[in-house]
């Protein structure tokens, strides 16, 4: 029914690696931006963007992703719902009577 999407293994923790690196990076040209020299002050500037660029692209690439595999499962809900009304329609009212009760409760 619902397919896996390929993703690049280990996508997420890519990214949070990288913004983790982003954010140290962040934190020691803080602390000793006022002490770099011109050329050291360039290199630091362009580990920082290169670091940022790379954590923008695995968002990106996670973000596409979650969007894929969203409009997957919307895709098999609607086409279960086409095939199956009246369950669709029981499921509907059982979960809004649990709900409902969970609600009460309070």
């Amino acid at each position: 029914m619902i397919e896996s999407i390929p993703t690049k293994p280990g996508a997420r923790d890519q990214l949070v690696n990288d913004l983790k690196s982003v954010i140290q990076d962040a934190e020691q040209w803080l602390r000793h931006g006022s002490q770099l020299t011109g050329e050291e002050l360039q290199a630091a500037k362009a580990k920082f963007e290169r670091t940022l660029s790379s954590a923008k692209a695995d968002l990106i690439r996670l973000e596409e992703a979650v969007v894929q595999k969203t409009k997957v499962a919307a895709k098999a809900t609607d086409e279960y719902v086409q095939e199956n009304p009246w369950k669709a329609v029981g499921i509907g009212a059982a979960a809004g009577c649990i709900i409902g009760m969970l609600i009460s409760r309070r």
